[in-house]
């Protein structure tokens, strides 16, 4: 699903403009980079949580050359499915 058919679902769901649920949703991407920059988690119910994950340095090679490299420690967004869209995702469709 793209976004505005997300966003037209949820508008005709709930009766509200399309253009608010946009703001609710864009406004939703940039509380959600905020809270994980600042190393916050953000949980959104009935979905998952987002989370900030530690990746260690390592070395690895270039696919091209295949010449050795050290790949540099980093953050990474991470995403936990709650268990609800576990047990919605693996009900099997007829």
């Amino acid at each position: 699903m793209k976004k505005q058919e997300l966003i037209a679902q949820i508008a005709a769901e709930i009766g509200i403009k399309q253009g608010a649920v946009e703001n609710v949703l864009d406004c939703l991407g940039i509380l959600a980079q905020s809270a994980l920059a600042n190393g916050d988690e953000v949980t959104l119910p009935g979905i998952g949580k987002l989370s900030v994950k530690a990746k260690s340095a390592r070395t690895g090679r270039n696919p091209k050359t295949g010449e050795t490299m050290e790949i540099p420690a980093k953050n990474v967004p991470h995403f936990t499915a709650a268990k609800a869209l576990k047990d919605a995702v693996s009900v099997p469709h007829h």
